[in-house]
């Protein structure tokens, strides 16, 4: 069976229905996705570089995350990617994302919620297990390099892992 996704409506409420997650979504229907910026004692971000077989943005670089399966919150959502993604356990951490937004693609029926935590944890490349569907490969980079990645068009969601950091820092409203 395929995995299932919760619909949502765009007021972001549970709509009871449930579709399989490669589903096309009508423009009032949206899922929900979690993304993990996860900062080493370093102060340096894990980042992962897209496998290569990838049908939508193969090679990129991004930070850890994925949709929610059907039954979970994007907590428990972010915290089973990151697991499964790159070997880190997040569960421990602060459950309360820092930025979140909506995103609306009638065309393509990609409609979603996005909320991206901002995880704290003492780790070392030693401790990265990469899931090899998922990543080719990682590296620790600081939020200047993660923002000339973006700048030359090889890093997802740049921008919005900049509006999170400056919403948690206090400079902008926590939701777009």
């Amino acid at each position: 069976m395929a995995e299932e996704i919760d619909i949502y409506d765009r007021d972001r409420k549970e709509t009871g229905l449930r579709l399989p997650r490669k589903a096309k979504l009508a423009p009032d229907q949206y899922m929900l996705y979690a993304l993990a910026l996860i900062e080493n004692q370093d102060h340096r971000f894990l980042i992962t570089q897209r496998s290569l077989d990838k049908k939508w943005a193969a090679g990129a670089w991004e930070i850890p995350g994925g949709g929610a399966q059907a039954g979970e919150d994007s907590f428990r959502s972010v915290c089973r990617e990151t697991m499964e993604e790159v070997g880190l356990d997040v569960s421990g951490c602060e459950p309360t994302p820092i930025y979140s937004y909506r995103n609306d693609d009638a065309e393509s029926g990609d409609n979603y919620f996005a909320d991206i935590y901002h995880f704290h944890l003492d780790f070392t490349e030693d401790d990265v297990k990469l899931q090899k569907e998922e990543a080719i490969g990682f590296r620790l980079a600081t939020e200047d390099e993660i923002t000339e990645l973006g700048k030359k068009g090889m890093f997802l969601h740049d921008r919005r892992i900049k509006l999170a950091l400056e919403n948690e820092r206090g400079n902008i409203v926590g939701r777009e």
